[in-house]
């Protein structure tokens, strides 16, 4: 006689029951759809368009390969001009900003001597006379947190050599009481004007006087092998980057001092290879955007105040809800009542299937963002079940290497109910503040079925 296996689906108790007399037991973690997006899932599912335009989508960003070719003023690679800001997240006015994102634009205003002090940036803002805001997104570039980017700011130029194509980055300031999370102390600007007067230069001599372009996608792969997950662990990213770029600086004619300032300050920030791993997510999902008919996720991103995604199949439109506020650890006496919630254009790490989709190669990460070991394997599995594909480049070891989860699919968010998990920092709430922890995050749940519901209209008529 055959062994029995009972399958059971939601209900725990009836699993535990059956269990508890010796009988196997497949449990399936089933849910209904969110509400109100069955007829959209039916009308998606049988667009004749949708298999082929994901697989479409899927090999155009797994075929980038992201190079470091430049370093850059923002007003050289994106043509900022004076008054003109580039911000994270999904596009807001001045009047709905939060704080972080306001004391990065006051910052700013000041680094660009607009005003005399960050707080006489408030009255510039409040008129918008000679002053812009524009997502990052929208001029191929990405920025953690506030994702702040002003004209005289030095940015990462990546390039894939196949097609040409080009994204960009802010350097990265460290941690604490910075620029991107809200701050805009005295200390902050001097630290602005050193990354402008001799960072920026510096590291754009050693990536021009580089023979060969540093291979970031390649650097991801082996940092992924290595105990980092690209979004809030970057040490053996930072540290394979400086491997790379030290030689050229050392013989790059600089003041020795300002060389060992650059190779100190670069080796003393974990974070600083966030900023690479951010526009080469960037580069990847670009080329996966604009196909007719594909469910993709090509950008998850928040302003402190929205948080919103663009799809494959919908071209530029954004999908928008209230960002939430991360749950995780918090630094000194801060609580939850003191975070803002969630910010950053670093999401692009999870949407190119990285960053709190690879959490399983990263354990040591809840000891930053909360959570246990087993919470890290647990979310990358169950990432697995709303994407399209594996990225063979990007490997899991501890999970037989298998591929990390990547192309968050809109049909399957919105028939498991499983949102995307990220791990972010946490900036203060009141500007001025600068980081205040770090945690685990979703999109609100109602900007999927509004994506969904895009997607169905695009839909052909039945012929």
């Amino acid at each position: 006689m055959s062994e029995t296996t009972v399958v059971t689906v939601g209900a725990d108790m009836f699993a535990d029951a059956v269990a508890g007399q010796a009988v196997e037991v497949e449990r399936v973690d089933w849910r209904p759809p969110m509400p109100g997006t069955q007829e959209h899932l039916a009308r998606v599912a049988t667009d004749p368009r949708r298999l082929d335009a994901n697989a479409r989508a899927v090999a155009a960003m797994l075929g980038v390969t992201a190079h470091l070719v430049d370093v850059a003023p923002a007003s050289e690679v994106l043509g900022l001009e004076k008054g003109q800001f580039l911000h994270a997240g999904p596009p807001i006015e001045w009047d709905r900003t939060s704080g972080p994102l306001r004391g990065a634009l006051m910052g700013g205003a000041a680094l660009e001597g607009l005003v005399d002090d960050p707080e006489d940036a408030v009255a510039l803002f409040e008129s918008g006379d000679h002053v812009s805001l524009e997502p990052c997104h929208h001029r191929s570039a990405v920025g953690p947190m506030a994702g702040v980017v002003t004209p005289s700011m030095w940015m990462w130029v990546l390039e894939d050599r196949a097609t040409g194509a080009r994204t960009y980055c802010s350097l990265n300031e460290g941690l604490g009481k910075v620029l991107r999370y809200g701050a805009y102390g005295p200390e902050v600007l001097t630290r602005l004007r050193w990354m402008g007067d001799v960072l920026g230069p510096l590291l754009q001599a050693a990536v021009r006087g580089t023979e060969e372009a540093t291979d970031v996608t390649g650097i991801l792969t082996q940092m992924l092998q290595m105990g980092d997950e690209a979004h809030n662990r970057n040490r053996a990213g930072t540290l394979m980057l400086l491997r790379d770029l030290s030689p050229a600086m050392v013989t790059s004619g600089f003041d020795s001092s300002d060389v060992a300032d650059v190779l100190r300050f670069v080796g003393g920030n974990d974070h600083f290879f966030l900023n690479l791993a951010m526009p080469a997510c960037k580069l990847a999902l670009d080329a996966g955007r604009g196909v007719p008919g594909s469910t993709m996720v090509v950008a998850m991103a928040r302003n402190g105040t929205d948080f919103g995604i663009q799809v494959s199949g919908t071209g530029d439109e954004w999908f928008t809800g209230p960002a939430q506020v991360a749950e995780g650890l918090f630094l000194g006496d801060y609580g939850p009542d003191d975070a803002n919630p969630d910010i950053g254009d670093s999401a692009i790490t999870e949407t190119a299937g990285i960053g709190g989709f690879a959490m399983a190669t990263a354990p040591a990460i809840v000891r930053l963002v909360g959570g246990s070991v087993p919470d890290a394997l647990a979310t990358t599995r169950r990432m697995h079940e709303i994407t399209l594909a594996e990225n063979p480049r990007w490997s899991v070891p501890v999970l037989e290497f298998q591929g990390t989860p990547t192309g968050i699919d809109v049909t399957k968010v919105c028939r498991t109910g499983i949102l995307p998990q990220i791990n972010t920092g946490m900036a203060g709430a009141v500007a001025g503040v600068g980081q205040v922890g770090a945690g685990l995050v979703t999109p609100p749940a109602e900007i999927f079925p509004k994506a969904l519901a895009a997607l169905a209209a695009e839909v052909p008529a039945a012929t």
